[in-house]
């Protein structure tokens, strides 16, 4: 992996590399990495400065590729950097694959391609610096916990199956040069590279132009993978010379017809369906199936799922029936993926000894609060009674005092009047009785709130005749706060009767219970249906007005019929004065039985719209009274909303061990189904097994006996032919459009995916490879046009 970051690790370490061709005019060089990054399956990339050179002077920034392998460290490539590249001469072809899927690269002659990664390019940002890294291929996923990976996702340089975006192959390339073990500037050895059937002469000759002008290779030979694979099973007697390449891939599906060991592009034929779609439909279907486990389902995860699991039926609609009906072979079909759950803890009932010791422990942690607060009220005490005893020493000091002298020493105090200190007194004394617990005295309050208005509000009982203009001012003043405070008093006298009233009526009630306990629960119950039974028919009558029809169902017919006996009489007066006001002046609130009038046509004058009736109060107090004697007891507004409650809240489960499965039912063959017929996702083109009569139709030549051959050695290559009972089901499909009694011979390559590079890598070993190689001496004499006309002969 390639990453230009400087990032914020440090190396204090300095690193001897003997060899390092990459800087132009470095013989033998010491440098010194001052930041380093550990790329995952690749390799490390290190910022570092030359400071030893024989021609540098001066410290040079530059990247600097190394392979580092150990085990303490997470990000350890999974490809090793070859160590043999400088063993192998420069006529030594190098054969890459370069397939949308996979890139394979390795070295002609060899069985097995020496470095295989993923065909794809990654620029993430870091996010210590901000800077952004590029990685190529797999990545480790501990890696990338380092990266913001929001705004950029895997890249691909393929469109379909062509290559288009050159900038990240040079990335592909660059990465496996280096992992071959290339460390000059140049490579040196001829190159074999595939690409697509009919692949556009653009596409071609910027690939050329790559190659031959960034990394400087002698000569290049462009061929087709999918004929790379027949030849190398014809080779090994799969197939014979006349036959079908069918190649399923990973982003589109090709159909070749070889004549004589040769393909015939005329006949060709491809879809843009491949392995790509099927795994990018399944991750859909699991995605709406199990919403709630979408985080598992990443791209990896779905593909391995794609080819552990899926598989092609022979017949679709028949297979879907039985998973429709519940067959017992649908049971046997289906799979289960078990994701990580872990069961909750089990609570166990508390020992008796458990309980004691949080007894314990409670009871001490109240006594600790209960002496908090006790200490905090004795405090609070004092403090009230000091400030008590100020006040009370003041009025004394306040006695002796002459009249004038008394605004001069109470603005010493920072009290306005002695009337000021009264209230004061008094109002700590009542919090002082309040914090010690003491019983209210109310009536002595009253009494000496009477005294101290009387001395608040002196001028009050003055005529106005003996008073100056500014006590009359201030007399009205008194006279307005005298009977507020009268008000207060009232409210306040009243409130204290009804509290009196309710607790000898508590008292009452209470010495019934204790003389017959069933008696008073009996009479409670009945009291408590009766104002049931009033309330709701109150409720009613504001509803409809009481009117019901013959099946005893409400039935209001208007606005006035829903007013109740208050509102009715309002709209009557309301309705009079409007119509008196018409017949002439409007006099209305020059004498006083308007004001009389008015009051009863306010609105706020109407007690059913005020607060809580005494019913709906009464009714309440009774149901919690029932509820703490009777235990059955439940009020009549809990049982009547009871069964929709439960309805609209859901109840909670706890999750189980099922709820962490997911279940691969038609799934298992829906998506493969899409190769057959690619309509299901909207691409609007015949299925696999209809490519193999177009390709034959599209040949020149209507020869039977050609034809015969055709079908009769068929082969299927391609990752996507890995998919069991793919084989059965084209041969199906085929004879269905073929004519009765016609040969079909369809087989498997041996290795679907590894063929392509197996079979150039033996094409490029062949004594006559150099004839059909594109030379880069050719190409700066003839230019990229001369590609237009270059075409592989496979047979030599």
């Amino acid at each position: 992996m390639i990453v230009p970051l400087r990032t914020t690790q440090r190396a204090s370490s300095k690193l001897n590399v003997p060899s390092l061709t990459r800087l132009e005019g470095v013989v033998s060089v010491s440098v010194e990495v001052y930041g380093f990054l550990a790329t995952g399956p690749g390799f490390m990339v290190f910022i570092a400065e030359v400071v030893e050179s024989q021609e540098h002077t001066e410290p040079k920034p530059f990247l600097l590729f190394f392979s580092f392998f150990t085990n303490t460290m997470p990000f350890i490539s999974k490809i090793q950097r070859q160590s043999d590249f400088n063993l192998f001469g420069s006529s030594t072809p190098i054969v890459i694959d370069n397939g949308a899927s996979y890139f394979r690269i390795g070295w002609a002659g060899e069985i097995e391609p020496r470095v295989v990664f993923r065909n794809i390019v990654q620029r993430p940002r870091h996010k210590a610096t901000g800077e952004t890294v590029t990685i190529v291929g797999d990545h480790d996923p501990a890696l990338m916990k380092y990266f913001d990976c929001t705004r950029s996702g895997p890249r691909s340089a393929f469109d379909s199956n062509v290559v288009f975006q050159f900038e990240i192959m040079e990335y592909i390339l660059d990465f496996g040069f280096d992992r071959m073990g290339a460390t000059g500037s140049e490579i040196d050895h001829p190159v074999l590279i595939t690409e697509c059937a009919c692949n556009p002469v653009q596409s071609r000759s910027k690939m050329g132009e790559l190659l031959f002008e960034t990394y400087g290779v002698p000569s290049i030979a462009f061929g087709v993978d999918t004929a790379f694979s027949y030849k190398y099973n014809q080779q090994q007697g799969v197939c014979d010379k006349d036959g079908l390449a069918m190649c399923p891939g990973f982003t589109t599906t090709h159909v070749i017809p070889f004549v004589n060991g040769e393909p015939i592009y005329k006949g060709c034929c491809r879809t843009n369906i491949g392995g790509f779609h099927v795994t990018d439909y399944l991750k859909q279907l699991l995605s709406l199936k199990y919403p709630y486990h979408m985080a598992r389902f990443t791209w990896e995860k779905v593909e391995d799922l794609k080819m552990e699991h899926c598989y092609i039926a022979l017949d679709y609609a028949s297979e879907a029936r039985l998973f429709q009906k519940g067959a017992k072979e649908a049971e046997e079909k289906t799979r289960c993926w078990q994701l990580p759950w872990v069961p909750p803890p089990t609570e166990e009932p508390p020992s008796e000894e458990e309980i004691a010791r949080k007894a314990a422990i409670k009871e001490k942690q109240g006594q600790r609060l209960r002496e908090m607060a006790e200490a905090k009220r004795s405090s609070r005490i004092n403090e009230l009674e000091n400030e008590l005893h100020g006040l009370e020493f003041l009025l004394q000091q306040l006695e002796q005092v002459d009249d004038s002298d008394i605004p001069s020493f109470l603005s010493e105090t920072g009290y306005v009047s002695r009337q000021e200190i009264e209230s004061a007194r008094i109002k700590v004394t009542q919090t002082l009785r309040k914090a010690k617990g003491e019983p209210k005295n109310e009536q002595a309050d009253m009494e000496k709130a009477d005294t101290t208005s009387n001395e608040k509000y002196s001028l009050v009982n003055i005529p106005d005749d003996m008073l100056t203009p500014e006590q009359l001012i201030e007399k009205k003043k008194q006279v307005s706060l005298k009977s507020m405070s009268e008000g207060r008093q009232r409210l306040k006298q009243k409130r204290y009767e009804e509290e009196l009233e309710r607790e000898r009526k508590q008292q009452l009630e209470e010495e019934k219970r204790l003389e017959n306990p069933e008696l008073y629960l009996e009479q409670l119950r009945a009291r408590y249906k009766d104002l049931s039974e009033r309330v709701d028919q109150r409720k009613r009558l504001k509803t409809n007005g009481g009117h019901t029809n013959g099946n005893n169902m409400s039935g209001g017919i208007g606005r006035g019929e829903r007013l109740n006996a208050a509102q009715r009489e309002r709209m009557r007066l309301l309705t009079t004065a409007a119509f008196d006001r018409g017949k002439g002046e409007d006099t209305f609130g020059t004498r006083d039985e308007d004001w009389q009038l008015y009051k009863l046509m306010s609105k706020d004058n109407d007690d059913d719209d005020e607060g809580p009736d005494e019913d709906d109060a009464e009714l309440a107090r009774i149901s919690s009274r029932l509820q703490g004697l009777d235990p059955t007891f439940v009020p009549k507004s809990e049982t009547a909303t009871g069964s929709s409650q439960l309805a609209e809240v859901p109840r909670i489960r706890p999750l189980t061990k099922e709820d962490f499965q997911i279940v691969f039912g038609v799934e298992r063959f829906r998506c493969p189904e899409i190769l057959f017929n690619p309509n299901w996702i909207g691409v609007d083109q015949v299925g696999l097994d209809e490519m193999a009569g177009v390709s034959i139709r599209r040949l020149s030549s209507k020869d039977e006996s050609l034809e015969e051959r055709l079908t009769s050695s068929i082969l299927v290559t391609g990752g996507s032919s890995l998919f069991p009972g793919i084989v059965e089901r084209l041969e199906a499909g085929i004879r269905m459009i073929r004519p009765c009694g016609s040969p079909i011979k369809i087989v498997r390559a041996l290795d679907p995916v590894m063929d392509a590079w197996r079979g150039a890598a033996a094409y490029a070993s062949a004594p006559l490879f150099n004839t059909q190689t594109f030379s880069r001496m050719d190409y700066f004499e003839k230019g990229e046009d001369q590609l237009r006309s270059y075409q592989l002969k496979y047979s030599l």
